[in-house]
């Protein structure tokens, strides 16, 4: 990747993130996590695509926007037809994810292979696969960052993510793991979670062998730390949102509360969340079958919408630019649906009027926001301008159902606002 490409994307997430002084604690902490996030931090995005397509009632005719993270609910966005996908990203490991999705789908030659690259990615032939049908239909900056090397990956190129379980990797998958490694210190296994077989036998793992976890000294230590939950993606900021919001004060009831509702809220048998944190990875396929998965899957990695994601991945563009930065480049009256993720937690008052004057500039009467929040409130009101947030409707009602469906269960609130014009 071109030197100049590179420092642009570091200043962005820098700007993005940083909030203190560089020489007070804050300050320190948050440049250490600038650091931890230039490399990857989501093999696969922890927000639920289905409970997004229900908020944002996509249309052939919708030009949405979004930020990338993984790549998996852009592509799963496909699948209700919209007409444009905008996808942007400060972290250019997020970005290149997610244009190599977008080339495997257009050029892979049929759905096992796409499967076996993304749904399984532990498979030295994904490098021979990535070889002889993507390197060749990818930019010149994407396939710079597949083949270039770094300490995280031991020198190794990081295209070979995919032959090592790419699931494994990245800050996400490294703070599964570790937290696999930490119960099993104390004698449990997460990965029981996945060999249940009702709600009530989640419910009683959880209850007897992972709950009391957050009891242990360790735990309850560690979480104190707000460089734990780098692995999350959560910055300082955020991480601080998080434990005002419980009333016991204190990380590690939160992350008890969030994983409680994981294990126990949904089915294993529909929640592919809970096989990631459990089962670091996807159902594998049924014992002698060569079909496919056993189990749960994003709606981009199931068979039967693969035909229609390959047909409409030319509607996507992925970009490594800040939100407000993109919309500022975007006619007013133009957009129908926006994506914010959780990054409004990031955010300074200044940063957050900034995003939704353009929001506001750029919607289409009936236009429609989503976000997620660490805390269970909406975070606008007080914050951003009244005049502009009394031109949005927020659809308490909705938001609070359609956050009790997200599966992925981290967050303390989901968000809707719709345009009034």
């Amino acid at each position: 990747m071109a030197q100049g490409t590179l420092t642009a994307s570091k200043k962005r997430l820098s700007k993005a993130v940083h909030r203190s002084d560089a020489t007070s604690r804050d300050g320190i902490l948050e440049r250490l996590f600038t650091f931890a996030f230039k490399g990857l931090v989501y093999p696969q995005i922890w927000e639920d695509p289905d409970v997004d397509m229900k908020a944002l009632r996509l249309t052939p005719d919708s030009r949405m926007i979004t930020i990338a993270s993984g790549g998996c609910n852009v592509m799963s966005y496909l699948t209700a037809s919209p007409a444009e996908i905008t996808a942007v990203d400060l972290n250019r490991a997020h970005v290149a994810l997610g244009r190599l999705k977008l080339a495997a789908a257009r050029h892979f030659p049929n759905y096992e292979t796409f499967y076996r690259f993304f749904g399984e990615a532990d498979e030295k032939a994904n490098v021979a696969a990535y070889r002889r049908f993507l390197k060749d239909n990818l930019d010149a900056e994407t396939v710079a960052y597949w083949e270039g090397r770094d300490l995280a990956n031991w020198g190794r190129k990081r295209i070979t993510l995919f032959s090592r379980d790419l699931y494994h990797h990245g800050l996400l998958g490294y703070f599964i793991g570790i937290g696999h490694l930490v119960a099993r210190l104390y004698g449990i296994d997460p990965g029981h979670m996945v060999k249940t077989k009702s709600l009530e036998e989640q419910r009683s793992f959880f209850d007897t062998a992972l709950a009391p976890l957050f009891d242990k000294r360790l735990v309850r230590w560690a979480t104190s730390k707000k460089m734990s939950l780098y692995g999350l993606g959560i910055p300082p900021a955020q991480y601080d949102a998080l434990v005002s919001a419980n009333a016991d004060g204190n990380m590690s009831a939160v992350l008890r509360q969030r994983l409680e509702k994981l294990a126990c809220d949904f089915s294993m048998r529909d929640n592919y969340f809970a096989w990631q944190a459990f089962g670091r990875g996807y159902a594998p396929a049924a014992s002698g079958s060569s079909t496919g998965p056993s189990g749960p899957l994003p709606p981009y990695l199931k068979r039967e919408h693969f035909e229609a994601i390959r047909q409409r991945a030319g509607r996507v563009r992925v970009l490594n630019r800040n939100f407000t930065e993109h919309l500022q480049s975007v006619a007013d009256d133009t957009l129908d649906a926006y994506v914010l993720l959780d990054a409004q937690d990031w955010m300074t008052d200044q940063q957050l009027n900034a995003l939704w004057a353009e929001i506001t500039r750029t919607a289409r009467p009936g236009a429609r926001v989503i976000f997620r929040t660490a805390a269970e409130p909406s975070l606008l009101p007080g914050r951003v301008e009244d005049r502009v947030l009394q031109r949005w409707t927020y659809e308490e009602e909705e938001s609070l159902e359609l956050g009790r469906q997200d599966r992925s269960s981290i967050y303390g609130g989901f968000h809707l606002y719709v345009f009034n014009g």
